[in-house]
């Protein structure tokens, strides 16, 4: 009978995963081929895509939360070769690459395109779950968490010094644009590691999924157009090639640390509610 009941009980456990990896599968496509991928924080637009892979994979494991990764790179892909939204497209379609740059094109494009959103699939399971033991296991272990708190307040500080000279323009003063920066990332550094300190352990948990995955998103496009289309990429946006890192850098400290707190944000405040159904470290990897 107690067998019988496991047997019951893995055969609903998988159902269940494959119903919620249908389901985040059908956001992500409404998502990106809908304006509610995005969300208007007054200077920029913060992508939320992936926010259904980083929460498929914290609830139905890393192998669905690939598949959820590859759904998103496809999305991606189909959108940019069909409508194109900019000169940039191509870097996101294979079709188009090749059309522009040759055979390489489409290995390029296809790595950018898919490659880091199936990982946006997967680390952030083994990132919940080695955060939620070592919070769990001895709470003042939290050096990893320190570091990590600390690489997003100074991306912060920086995204945020950029802007303050780009919409400031000539007016714009570096040293004081770069104080205020300093503060902030220092407000924020403070923050983030009082949150830790009197978090519980899922929430901390939760947070630094959202976080892991947004970032391996934002690094892994961004650091690749700089790998491979550095001198297409500059001439699709009408700067000079030398220009390119900066622009590129820009938006990881910038638009990748905004959308990194939203993807926290979204992603802990799902994920508490969800874990009372399903919980976390027991599905069909």
């Amino acid at each position: 009978m107690a067998f019988t009941g496991k047997k019951k009980s893995m055969r609903n456990q998988k159902t269940m995963e494959l119903v919620l990896t249908s389901i985040f599968s059908a956001i992500i496509v409404i998502m990106a081929f809908t304006p509610l991928g995005y969300i208007p924080l007054v200077v920029i637009n913060a992508t939320i895509i992936h926010i259904p892979v980083i929460i498929g994979s914290l609830f139905c494991g890393p192998k669905k939360g690939a598949f959820l990764g590859f759904v998103f790179g496809l999305t991606s892909f189909i959108k940019n070769t069909i409508m194109p939204s900019s000169l940039s497209a191509f870097v996101f379609s294979p079709v188009l690459a090749s059309s522009m740059i040759g055979p390489s094109g489409i290995f390029k494009s296809a790595f950018i395109c898919f490659v880091p959103r199936i990982l946006v699939g997967v680390v952030p399971y083994f990132v919940f779950l080695i955060v939620r033991k070592l919070m769990g296991d001895n709470c003042r272990n939290r050096r990893g968490a320190m570091v990590l708190n600390l690489v997003i307040s100074i991306l912060l500080g920086f995204g945020l010094d950029k802007f303050m000279l780009k919409a400031g323009g000539e007016n714009a003063s570096s040293s004081v644009c770069l104080i205020i920066a300093v503060i902030v990332a220092a407000v924020i550094f403070i923050l983030l590691n009082r949150l830790v300190a009197g978090s519980r352990p899922s929430l901390v948990s939760f947070i630094y999924a959202g976080v892991s995955g947004a970032f391996v998103n934002t690094l892994l496009v961004m650091g690749s157009i700089f790998a491979f289309y550095k001198d297409p990429y500059a001439e699709a946006l009408g700067i000079s090639p030398n220009e390119v890192l900066g622009v590129i850098g820009g938006i990881i400290s910038f638009n990748g640390v905004i959308e990194a707190i939203v993807a926290a944000v979204i992603v802990a405040g799902v994920g508490i509610v969800l874990q009372k159904v399903k919980p976390i470290g027991n599905s069909n990897k």
